[in-house]
């Protein structure tokens, strides 16, 4: 029997809270009663998806996630507001493309610092918390954990890390009352894309291949898929990582 995502008197981080999946899990987490602390470094983004939040009590915290020492203050801030944190959702992300020969240092480590290395900081520092709480961490992953993706080296790297580091932690934690999954969606039409370029002499042929044949993902869909595991619906789910995809992993 299907259960209902109740995150009644609960308490979530979500980060990536500014616009597209982080926003909808933002929503889709006060819909089913938590309070919400928003994280992401656009605050007038964190703003607009405050004012959208209607009759659920909301902290909005802008936050530089690749900036290591961000990530605990903002962890600490969700508690401080609302006595407990129950779910831990990882969804900020970005993707940049490129030739790996040509792909600059800098966008390397900003890639790795907001898909895997932030989520594990703000694991570190959640765990405790939701250990007491008895609560649950979802990290958001990729398709492109399981597909390589020309031009995306950099991202395929980051989010499979996020799946294995998510399977790590589980076994870790596998007897304690705390439950920790992932994710992993197909394309979305969210704003991560917006201002993407294409590195020169890009074969559009070999992005087309991990293209859905049926199309983008709903965000909506996703955003459900990550709330049921953040709440106690999602009580038989742990170091799981859950493909919502159209069917881009399929073959």
């Amino acid at each position: 029997m299907a259960q209902t995502i109740d995150m009644g008197g609960k308490a979530a981080l979500v980060t990536g809270a500014a616009s597209g999946l982080g926003r909808a899990t933002a929503l889709r987490l006060t819909e089913a009663g938590a309070r919400v602390c928003l994280v992401d470094v656009d605050a007038d983004g964190l703003a607009e998806t405050a004012k959208l939040i209607a009759g659920s009590e909301t902290l909005v915290h802008p936050a530089d996630l690749t900036d290591p020492e961000a990530c605990a203050p903002a962890v600490a801030a969700a508690v401080a507001r609302f006595g407990r944190l129950d779910a831990l959702c990882n969804v900020a992300g970005i993707i940049k493309f490129a030739n790996s020969h040509q792909m600059p240092r800098g966008d390397w480590d900003r890639t790795i610092a907001i898909n895997l290395t932030a989520p594990f900081l703000l694991s570190q520092a959640a765990i405790p918390h939701l250990l007491e709480a008895e609560g649950a961490i979802v990290n958001v992953a990729s398709t492109a954990a399981f597909v390589g993706e020309a031009y995306a080296a950099a991202y395929c790297a980051s989010k499979a890390g996020m799946v294995q580091m998510t399977k790590a932690m589980a076994m870790e934690y596998v007897r304690k009352p705390i439950r920790i999954n992932a994710v992993a969606p197909g394309g979305m039409v969210t704003n991560i894309a917006n201002g993407l370029t294409m590195p020169e002499g890009v074969e559009y042929d070999l992005i087309q291949r991990f293209s859905g044949l049926r199309g983008t993902v709903e965000v909506e869909d996703v955003a459900e898929l990550v709330a049921m595991l953040a709440s106690p619906a999602g009580r038989s789910y742990h170091g799981a990582c859950v493909t919502i995809d159209a069917g881009i992993t399929a073959g």
